[in-house]
């Protein structure tokens, strides 16, 4: 009994991080300190991994991070209190996001209001009055006619009269939507205006599935000049993922799932795969999601199963953590603890490398392409 006693605690001080001892709450204490020292097992504990990796890891100097965005966050007001301070903090240096969330981000820009409401209401006496409600969150529907308005008016001018990737047309709908947000007095307000500002890109990767890609394709009935090629997208992505690689380290943060979950992981196969140049996947990896990997809805896309396909290098398989909780919870609790934590980065301003990067990765492609045989 006695070398059993002496072998199970041998093993324990092993795996342990710690006692579970926390301590009485008082009122008193930061996020960070909260995080740290109470949230211990379970999701809490999930939810401190992913901060401290974040945190001490994914903001490292030599770190690019990549952040997916699904889900309602934008209309719930996470632009202005999370995404924002993020990247004007350096904290993200690229986005792949639903054009949904860029849609109704750009509502605060343009002055328009949402409001707090609660789940359950009458939605016939919405419907009635004209009222838009997102779960718990209600508006006039005047909001949508006049962005609707808005993007047909910009995407009518001559700087979009061209074919060009989604992290273009974003960043030059930033532009003229950070005039707006001046003129409205509500400056810092669209995480769009700000990715403009900081020169990160935003890339959407179902461009037609929101209604931006609805008044798009209105224009396109008319022989508007706008084409946006998500080929582009592939491949500028990429080539962000395949000169950090080079340099240092790649880290994403995946907020819910959908289209941007994968395109974002995509990029490491699109490197290794197809254009069969050498790297190994992701280095950090961080989930935040309700979905589950039995019902279909999560396969793929654990850290794990990502490694089988390249997405994720398979060494670095510790410093990857899913979270299964709400990004709606978690964002607003990892983006305070890194702003407590972590000192703001020099901005990476991948908007305006996004030319040479492609370069550099065309020309490792094409050089790798001659010295294969004929496919």
């Amino acid at each position: 009994m006695k070398n059993h006693d002496s072998k199970c605690a041998h093993y324990i001080r092993k795996i342990s991080q710690g006692k579970i001892d926390p301590p009485a709450l008082t009122g008193d204490f930061s996020t960070r300190q909260l995080i740290d020292e109470v949230f211990l097992s379970y999701n809490s504990g999930r939810l401190r991994e992913a901060c401290r990796i974040f945190s001490d890891k994914m903001l490292e100097k030599d770190t690019v991070i990549g952040l997916s965005l699904s889900g309602a966050l934008t209309p719930a007001g996470l632009g202005m209190s999370c995404l924002v301070p993020l990247i004007e903090a350096g904290f993200v240096d690229w986005i792949v996001s639903t054009g949904a969330n860029i849609y109704h981000d750009a509502h605060f820009a343009l002055g328009m209001d949402l409001h707090q409401s609660r789940p359950g209401l009458d939605d016939h006496q919405l419907k009635a009055h004209q009222v838009i409600r997102i779960y718990d969150i209600v508006f006039d529907y005047e909001n949508l006619l006049g962005t609707d308005l808005f993007f047909r008016k910009l995407s009518r001018g001559k700087a979009f009269q061209k074919s060009m990737g989604t992290a273009e047309f974003h960043h030059l709908a930033g532009k003229y939507l950070s005039v707006q947000e001046e003129k409205a007095g509500r400056q810092g307000k669209s995480f769009l205006c700000a990715a403009y500002r900081c020169g990160v890109p935003v890339f959407t990767s179902s461009p037609g599935d929101s209604s931006i890609g609805m008044n798009l394709a209105a224009l396109d009935l008319e022989g508007n000049g706008l084409k946006l090629d998500p080929l582009v997208d592939v491949n500028q992505s990429a080539a962000i993922v395949y000169a950090a690689k080079k340099g240092g380290r790649s880290a994403v943060v995946i907020l819910g799932g959908g289209s941007p979950k994968n395109f974002i992981l995509q990029t490491e196969p699109q490197i290794q795969e197809v254009l069969g140049l050498d790297e190994k996947g992701h280095d950090y990896f961080l989930q935040f999601t309700d979905a589950r990997p039995d019902t279909g809805g999560l396969s793929g896309a654990t850290p794990q199963e990502a490694m089988t396909w390249g997405k994720v290098d398979e060494a670095q398989l510790p410093d990857t953590v899913t979270c299964y909780l709400d990004s709606t919870v978690a964002l607003p609790l990892l983006t305070q603890y890194a702003m407590q934590k972590t000192k703001p980065r020099k901005l990476r301003r991948l908007m305006d490398q996004l030319p040479e990067l492609m370069a550099k990765m065309k020309k490792e492609y094409l050089k790798r392409r001659q010295k294969a045989r004929p496919e």
